[in-house]
């Protein structure tokens, strides 16, 4: 195991730092304002801060007396980092807290770029969930996430049936969700991408 991942979570406020850069990679934050949000003491803060910037998670900015942060999505751990983060916050830790509840779930994705805060526009799927799901729960779910981002979700729900049908019809829709990177919660990335 390399360095960078053996330190990578022994601290507790590493992780909250890690979470909150990686849901928000555009944003700056300033030293205080990561103080506030992962709620620890300023020295703890000021220390991870420093151990992530030196291994490349984190890139910082001065200005003024000021100092930023913000996630370098460009990292080679970048994308992993986010799946995992992804699998126990936000909407996808919803979704996996409540798996018994929803159904015989194939596949549960969410797109990347959703996960990096990007605004959905009405032909984006931000979530797409494959098999007999419960959809009183799952809209549930979704309005859950919605209030804790503070924007609307885009969802699509298929049986697996449909699913498959429109993936070897190469119908557009599903075209255009198996081109996008994404995160899978539930179900086997090369099961979902193949045609069979």
């Amino acid at each position: 195991m390399s360095d960078n991942l053996k330190n990578l979570f022994v601290s507790e406020v590493r992780l909250k730092i890690l979470k909150m850069m990686l849901s928000q990679p555009e944003e700056q934050y300033h030293v205080r304002a990561i103080v506030r949000s992962v709620e620890a003491e300023i020295n703890a803060v000021r220390r991870e801060l420093a151990k992530l910037e030196s291994m490349g998670l984190l890139k910082k900015r001065q200005s003024g007396n000021r100092i930023y942060y913000k996630a370098d999505a460009s990292h080679i751990y970048f994308s992993e980092l986010l799946s995992l983060v992804t699998k126990e916050d936000g909407l996808g830790g919803l979704i996996l807290r409540n798996i018994k509840d929803l159904g015989s779930i194939k596949f549960a994705v969410l797109s990347t770029a959703f996960l990096r805060g990007r605004k959905s526009t009405v032909l984006d799927v931000d979530l797409l969930m494959v098999g007999d799901i419960n959809m009183e729960i799952i809209k549930r779910i979704v309005s859950m996430g919605e209030r804790e981002m503070g924007r609307e979700i885009n969802f699509s729900v298929m049986s697996e049936e449909d699913f498959m049908f429109r993936k070897r019809k190469n119908d557009h829709f599903v075209a255009k969700i198996l081109s996008q990177s994404r995160t899978m919660l539930i179900g086997d990335e090369e099961e979902f991408y193949a045609v069979i």
